[in-house]
């Protein structure tokens, strides 16, 4: 039986042809054989996806017009919703509406997950639909304390995934996570300095 791989959402007979020429196609074919990228939303994934608080997200147009949208919030604000769905709450932003554009007349999307502070990123690839009618799954998305206007929820159905080796990854950190390790190291110091003038004072 003739099973297509997961892969092939980004493995075109181009891109084959190019991996063939400059010698890496073998090794992706074994991948391919063994079923290719996966597909469902495994537990290591949905943890990596509730601690992101931005992605990119990528369209096109009909005619195949590319764009890269950021996407940012909470830890949390890209919810899974089972095995195989993601969603988040679209806010009110700039109202040029070329994802929506895009999404009307071209389903298929890519997310590009990124941690700097780990050097770690995910590719997801799947289909979106915008959904306005349903106000209460809109509400479940919403992140706490968001003041800005929910105009509607965006549901991705995963058709594969795959992750990226750390090579190239500029290591940063969030300013919460920095204030947070100054902080600790303050602290830190400070009791070391109360003990050192305690044992002098003894």
């Amino acid at each position: 039986m003739d099973i297509t791989p997961s892969s092939n959402v980004a493995f075109s007979p181009a891109v084959k042809a190019i991996q063939a020429a400059r010698g890496s196609r073998e090794g992706y074919a074994r991948m391919e054989r063994r079923g290719g990228w996966r597909t469902e939303i495994t537990p290591d994934l949905a943890g990596f996806i509730a601690a992101t608080r931005s992605f990119y997200l990528a369209s096109a147009s009909a005619e195949g017009q590319p764009y890269i949208q950021h996407r940012g919030g909470p830890p949390g604000f890209l919810r899974v919703l089972d095995a195989e769905t993601l969603a988040f709450a679209d806010l009110s932003g700039n109202r040029q509406y070329i994802t929506l554009g895009n999404l009307s007349e071209n389903q298929r999307v890519q997310l590009f997950l990124m941690d700097y502070a780990q050097q770690r990123r995910v590719k997801i690839w799947g289909e979106a639909r915008v959904v306005t009618d349903d106000p209460a799954l809109l509400q479940t998305l919403v992140p706490d304390g968001t003041t800005a206007r929910a105009e509607q929820a965006i549901i991705i159905r995963v058709t594969a995934w795959d992750t990226n080796c750390h090579q190239h990854i500029p290591q940063r950190f969030d300013a919460e996570e920095v204030l947070r390790a100054i902080t600790e190291r303050d602290e830190r110091i400070a009791a070391l300095e109360v003990e050192v003038a305690r044992l002098r004072g003894g």
